[in-house]
């Protein structure tokens, strides 16, 4: 387990543990849309960062490509490593970041900050708020891989978390929005 940066709100941490406690199979739980100040740049409805929680990717599923990810392959996050969130995986569009990542028995757990600073992260906001957007992602390097189609996946260095509008794994998905 590892967090990143700013505190995660109790809400966030405890919507996914009603969810694995309940068997979720990746539909939304509470949609909650994130009041706040105004950015300041006259754009209203928008708050300067939006909060979500989900998986990035879901153990013991094949995904699109073949894949399948096994329990341990993304092992322990160190204490200080930070992780971007990326818009459809674009590295020239960074949205925000990775407030927390974590390994637990259904998948990578996440919990991510969105800003409204730029377009994309105002795109991307703007379709959480809206339920139109609900794809997680990452970009991963591996390290340890058996078979072939399907590939077992058991070794992964994580680059990334994007958020994505058609996701490799069906259940890889944003389950809180705040």
């Amino acid at each position: 387990m590892r967090a990143v940066g700013q505190s995660v709100s109790p809400e966030l941490v405890e919507g996914c543990r009603s969810s694995e406690r309940r068997g979720s199979t990746g539909s939304p739980l509470t949609q909650n849309a994130a009041k706040g100040p105004s950015t300041g740049s006259g754009r209203t409805g928008y708050s300067d960062r939006i909060r979500f929680a989900g998986y990035a990717a879901i153990f013991d599923r094949v995904d699109r490509g073949g894949d399948i990810i096994r329990r341990g392959a993304f092992g322990v996050f160190p204490d200080g490593q930070s992780l971007p969130l990326l818009w459809q995986h674009d590295p020239l569009r960074r949205i925000g970041t990775v407030d927390f990542v974590r390994e637990d028995r259904r998948g990578l757990r996440v919990i991510g900050t969105v800003s409204t600073a730029t377009r994309a992260g105002r795109t991307a906001a703007r379709m959480l708020q809206g339920k139109a957007l609900k794809g997680l992602s990452f970009g991963y390097r591996v390290k340890r891989a058996e078979g072939e189609i399907p590939r077992e996946l058991l070794d992964l260095d994580v680059a990334e978390i994007s958020l994505v509008t058609s996701p490799m794994q069906a259940l890889a998905r944003v389950h809180l929005v705040q």
